[in-house]
């Protein structure tokens, strides 16, 4: 009777443990993981079925699993910085429980891998975007004539802006882009929010702080950019407006740009088809949206 009774204990606590497992998305990587002896795959496709079908049987054991973007190189630093000898499963896994904290991961609730994997890569493209521009902002450094923190005061004009925005948007959900032609790649950062009746926007604290990041980058930086709000609301035509970057503000966008914006191939050039339903227009007044501070041109 007592051994039963502490079986059905261990398996409660079992499924009281969160677990992280570190995926190989693509060929390239499982390949470079294949030189350790202990890495025991030898095929991608078996491998990530493996994969899958060991998230199934942990989600119907009640565990909460956590998928993490493996990098072999990354894993090859930590191994050198720790000391760790790469090629043993302990130091993948100590590799693994690393990631859980700090690195691109999402948790399992049951989708096919081949929905999981494109994800998990977004997500450790928009973590790469966002440690790239933050890192960009704090080294631009002070303005030579005044001696203010140039990225400082981009984020939080950007902040100002952004708050400009949701204020003059009105109920309904709204899906905004920023992007910058920053070098070497254009940044890009999307935010979703939702303004009910009464007032309130709900959005995510950190998709909001990423999107403000990349408008401060350029803000700070005067690269060419935009940011296009898409507003939608019940009954009502989705409406598409937008702003050009323009020295530290924004320049709104007339109906006809936005129309070419949104009606333009961005690889060929081509027009397309405009969506059915959907009204170009020109955007809300933000007010003063001039310079930072001082007016100065960094």
């Amino acid at each position: 009777m007592a051994h039963t009774r502490h079986q059905t204990m261990r398996r409660v606590l079992r499924r009281e443990i969160a677990g992280t497992i570190g995926l190989l998305t693509d060929e390239h990587d499982f390949t470079a993981m294949r030189r350790y002896r202990t890495f025991t795959f030898d095929d991608h496709t078996t491998y990530l079925q493996q994969v899958e079908a060991l998230l199934r049987t942990l989600a119907s054991q009640g565990s909460h699993t956590t998928v993490a973007l493996f990098d072999p190189e990354e894993y090859a630093e930590f191994c050198a910085e720790t000391g760790l000898e790469p090629d043993a499963p302990t130091s993948r896994t100590r590799f693994t429980a690393e990631l859980a904290a700090t690195g691109p991961s999402l948790p399992y609730q049951g989708q096919p891998l081949d929905d999981l994997v494109p994800e998990l890569v977004d997500e450790a493209v928009r973590q790469a975007t966002w440690q790239y521009a933050t890192t960009l902002l704090a080294s631009i450094g002070a303005c030579a004539s005044c001696g203010e923190d140039i990225g400082h005061a981009a984020f939080l004009r950007a902040s100002d802006l952004l708050t400009r925005i949701l204020d003059t948007a009105g109920p309904g959900e709204r899906h905004m882009v920023c992007s910058v032609s920053a070098t070497p790649e254009p940044l890009v950062a999307a935010l979703w929010a939702d303004e009910k009746p009464d007032g309130t926007i709900h959005l995510d604290e950190t998709e909001a702080l990423e999107f403000t990041t990349i408008l401060a980058v350029g803000i700070a930086t005067q690269c060419p950019g935009g940011l296009v709000v898409r507003a939608s609301a019940a009954d009502a035509t989705d409406r598409v407006y937008g702003w050009c970057l323009r020295g530290e503000g924004l320049k709104p966008l007339t109906a006809g740009e936005v129309f070419d914006a949104y009606c333009t191939d961005i690889e060929s050039g081509d027009l397309v088809s405009p969506e059915s339903g959907v009204d170009y227009c020109a955007p809300p007044d933000l007010g003063d949206t001039g310079t930072l501070r001082g007016g100065h041109a960094h």
